[in-house]
C-alpha cells in the first residue's frame, strides 16, 4: 500500500495584501510582504485499486466518495478536492485514480491565515509525491492559483498559493498575466525570535467567507480613495521589508496600523464593531498596533505589544470570546513524503 503525507504552512499576512488581486496587479503591480507559521493543513493520500476516490475532511465535516474517472462533477460538495483532481488528470495523469484522501487544518475555516488556498497547495503536493509529477515550487504555485481562481472561480489574490509553496518570509512580487516572483528574504534569528515575542496572535471566533469581502474590494477600486489606499498598502510592503531587514520594531508596528486604516478605507466591511472593540482593548492594554491577517472581518487578528506587557494582554483577550494562539515563524514550505 503507497500512502503519502504532507504538511503545508498557513501565512501571516504582515504588509502589501488585496495588492495581488490581479483587477490590481495587472495594472499597477502589488507587492506582498508574508511569512508562514507553525500552523498546518495536514494530508494523507492512500493509494488503493478498487476503483473508488474518497475525499474526508474530518475538520469541516465533509466526506464524499466516487467512483473512479477521468472527470468528477462539481456538484457543491468538496469541490476543491474533485476540481485539484480534474485538473492533474486532465493536464498529467490521463487516467483514472483510485485513493483516499485525508485533510485537516490546524486552524478553523475562513481564519485569515490562507486556508483554502494552502489545501489546495498540500493536496497538490500529496499528488506530486504519489506521481513524481514534474512541478517545480513556481509551477505547484501557479497551478494551485488557477485551480481555485480559474477553474473555481474563486475571486481572490495569489499571495496565499507562493507563501504556503516555498515557505519563510517572502516579499512577493504580482505583475500582469499571472508573472510572480518571490524573493525569500533572509531575516536574522534574532529578528524573527523577537518578532514572535512582541505578536500576540489572536482568534476572533468570528470565521467568513474571503471571496465575500474581495468581491467587495474589488467593487470599490474603481473609487479614487479606495485606490490611493490599496497604492499605500502597496508601498507599505516595501517599507515592512526594510523594516524587518533591519530590525526596527518601532516601524514595523507603525506599518501594521497603518495598513489597517488603510484597509478599512478600501472597503467598509473589513472591520465590525467586534474587531473594532477587540482592537482598541488591546491598544488600551499594552498594544502599539495590529491589523486582521488575510481579507478580514473576522479570523485571526496579531497586535505588536511590549513583550513585558504581554502575559497580561493573552491573559485579557482569552477572557473574550476568542482565544490566542501560540505559534512560531517557520522557514520551509510545502513537504510531502512517501511511506
Amino acid at each position: 500500500m503507497t500512502l503519502i503525507r504532507s504538511q503545508t504552512p498557513l501565512r501571516l499576512g504582515l504588509a502589501g495584501g488585496g495588492t495581488d488581486i490581479n483587477l490590481y496587479c495587472d495594472t499597477y503591480t502589488g507587492y506582498v510582504l508574508n511569512a508562514t507559521i507553525s500552523m498546518y493543513i495536514h494530508c494523507t493520500l492512500i493509494a488503493k485499486d478498487n476503483g473508488k476516490i474518497i475525499f474526508y475532511s474530518p475538520d469541516t465535516n465533509a466526506k464524499t466518495s466516487y467512483k473512479s474517472s477521468l472527470h468528477l462533477e462539481l456538484d457543491g460538495k468538496m469541490d476543491i478536492y474533485k476540481s485539484i483532481y480534474n485538473r492533474l488528470v486532465k493536464d498529467f495523469i490521463k487516467k483514472p485514480l483510485s485513493f483516499e484522501l485525508y485533510t485537516y487544518s490546524d486552524a478553523p475555516s475562513g481564519s485569515g491565515l490562507g486556508g483554502s488556498s494552502t489545501l489546495v497547495v498540500g493536496i497538490i503536493k500529496a499528488f506530486v509525491e504519489w506521481l513524481n509529477l514534474p512541478l517545480g515550487e513556481y509551477d505547484i504555485a501557479r497551478l494551485a492559483y488557477e485551480i481555485e481562481r480559474e477553474d473555481l472561480g474563486i475571486v481572490g489574490g495569489a499571495q496565499d498559493q507562493y507563501a504556503a509553496t516555498f515557505g519563510g518570509f517572502n516579499f512577493i512580487e504580482f505583475y500582469a498575466d499571472k508573472r510572480v516572483i518571490v524573493n525569500p528574504l533572509r531575516i536574522k534569528n534574532w529578528i524573527m525570535s523577537e518578532l514572535e515575542e512582541q505578536i500576540v496572535l489572536y482568534f476572533t471566533n468570528i470565521t467568513r467567507e474571503a471571496k465575500d469581502i474581495e468581491e467587495h474590494k474589488k467593487g470599490k477600486l474603481g473609487d479614487t480613495k479606495s485606490l490611493e489606499a490599496m497604492h499605500a498598502i502597496k508601498e507599505d510592503a516595501s517599507h515592512m521589508k526594510e523594516a524587518l531587514l533591519k530590525g526596527d520594531f518601532k516601524s514595523i508596528a507603525k506599518i501594521l496600523g497603518r495598513s489597517w486604516q488603510s484597509k478599512k478605507i478600501i472597503s467598509e466591511i473589513v472591520s465590525n464593531d467586534e474587531l473594532d472593540r477587540i482592537y482598541n482593548l488591546a491598544m488600551l492594554n499594552g498594544a502599539y498596533s495590529g491589523k486582521t491577517s488575510g481579507a478580514g472581518a473576522g479570523g485571526f487578528m496579531f497586535f505588536m505589544v511590549d513583550p513585558t506587557k504581554k502575559y497580561d494582554l493573552i491573559k485579557l483577550l482569552n477572557k473574550e470570546q476568542g482565544y490566542v494562539a501560540k505559534f512560531n515563524f517557520t522557514k520551509e514550505g510545502s513537504k510531502s513524503w512517501k511511506l
